[in-house]
């Protein structure tokens, strides 16, 4: 690109250059009452050098008058220097520097001995332009500034790309992992629970209380292992999740009523209450996951609340736009700082008086991507006094 624009350049300041001095010729045969020359008068030595063959006697200052005023008008914005044959002592007599701000007569750039005769010729003027190259340069300023620009989106759209890719084969990895260390852990772990089912239902086991007391955590604990590692598989599987949404059409109340039951099995000092003005609300979602979402957030309750005095309100609340699912518990909230995070993959709030943080960090992260899916917003924020409050917000259009 930038050898065309510099051969296009040159092509019209060479044009310019020609039309000025054919200008020029014109008139000094006007003036000479003269017929024009059937050929060219006008010979390009070199890039910067011209010679123009007038064929009739004229006078310094007149060239130098017309050649300022034919430059001036194809706007040859550009410095010259001229010279004159002179027959009588058969030599180049240098005329002037003219510089585009007018004359110079003390400049560096003169040159001259640069002007050479031209054998055949008895009345000519040679024209030099000693900065024509440097103007090449000067007028492809725009075009310089826009490869550079344009070099410069290319650079990070390379770089870009090439991170897009780099971070799609860790992502791979990152799943292939997880895959291989759930199975790995999947299969002992199966064994672990079938042998432990059938030692405890040994009368030997059985007539002792000790092993039978280590028999059940051996069990207790193997299932919640296995249900940690399910949790990780969806992860895994999360970014082609969409793939596995299958909408219907089902009634939120008898759903989060479903999640109320199974609440109170699995943590039987729970106080889950669900308030709703409407006894069916139908939404076209996919039932599966909005369960799995909705006892997520309710066991999220249980596992952090006070021991013994766990409450979970569950409230529908419906606007114009909008239908929204608020849950609010009485533990012990989130800290400001972490409470913007909660959403993220494998990102745990620290508990006070707790070593370790229950879980992977990836429960939330579960129910932010189901939501997105289902293009609802959830959003979760401090209560006044104690606990948090889950609110999923699902749009008007949505509910049948």
């Amino acid at each position: 690109m930038l050898n065309q624009a510099y051969a296009f350049e040159k092509k019209e300041i060479g044009e310019k250059i020609h039309f000025a001095l054919q200008d020029v010729v014109n008139k000094i045969y006007r003036d000479n009452n003269s017929d024009l020359p059937a050929a060219s008068p006008i010979k390009k030595v070199s890039e910067d050098y011209y010679v123009v063959n007038v064929d009739d006697a004229f006078e310094a200052p007149i060239l130098e008058y017309y050649l300022n005023l034919e430059f001036q008008k194809v706007k040859m914005d550009m410095d010259y220097e001229y010279a004159i044959y002179d027959c009588a002592s058969d030599e180049m007599v240098y005329g002037e520097y003219i510089s585009s701000s007018g004359k110079a007569e003390k400049n560096e750039k003169k040159c001259e001995n640069c002007f050479t005769k031209k054998e055949g010729l008895v009345y000519y003027f040679a024209v030099r332009f000693p900065d024509l190259k440097y103007s090449y340069i000067s007028s492809l300023q725009q075009y310089w500034i826009y490869t550079g620009v344009l070099f410069l989106v290319l650079v990070i759209y390379v770089y870009s790309v090439f991170l897009l890719l780099k971070q799609k084969k860790y992502s791979e990895l990152q799943k292939d992992f997880i895959n291989n260390m759930t199975h790995e852990f999947k299969t002992p772990l199966s064994s672990i629970l079938i042998a432990s089912n059938y030692a405890a239902k040994q009368p030997e086991i059985e007539r002792n209380v000790k092993l039978n007391k280590y028999l059940e955590i051996i069990i207790e604990q193997s299932n919640k292992l296995n249900l940690h590692i399910e949790k990780i598989l969806n992860v895994a599987k999360s970014d082609e999740m969409h793939k596995g949404i299958h909408k219907k059409e089902f009634n939120i109340v008898e759903s989060l009523e479903l999640v109320k039951e199974n609440a109170l099995l699995k943590y039987g000092h729970a106080n889950i209450n669900l308030t709703s003005l409407k006894d069916s609300f139908n939404l076209y979602a996919d039932e599966f996951h909005f369960y799995n979402i909705a006892f997520n957030i309710v066991e999220n309750a249980m596992k952090y609340g006070p021991n013994g005095s766990t409450k979970v309100n569950i409230n529908l609340v419906e606007t114009d736009k909008k239908l929204e699912i608020r849950f609010s518990d009485n533990g012990p909230g989130i800290p400001k700082d972490h409470i913007d995070y909660v959403f993220d993959r494998f990102y745990r709030v620290p508990r006070e008086n707790r070593e370790e943080v229950e879980g992977f960090g990836i429960g939330l992260f579960y129910v932010k991507k189901i939501c997105d899916l289902h293009k609802w917003k959830i959003s979760i924020t401090n209560n006044p006094e104690r606990g948090i409050t889950v609110t999923i917000s699902i749009p008007k259009k949505q509910i049948q």
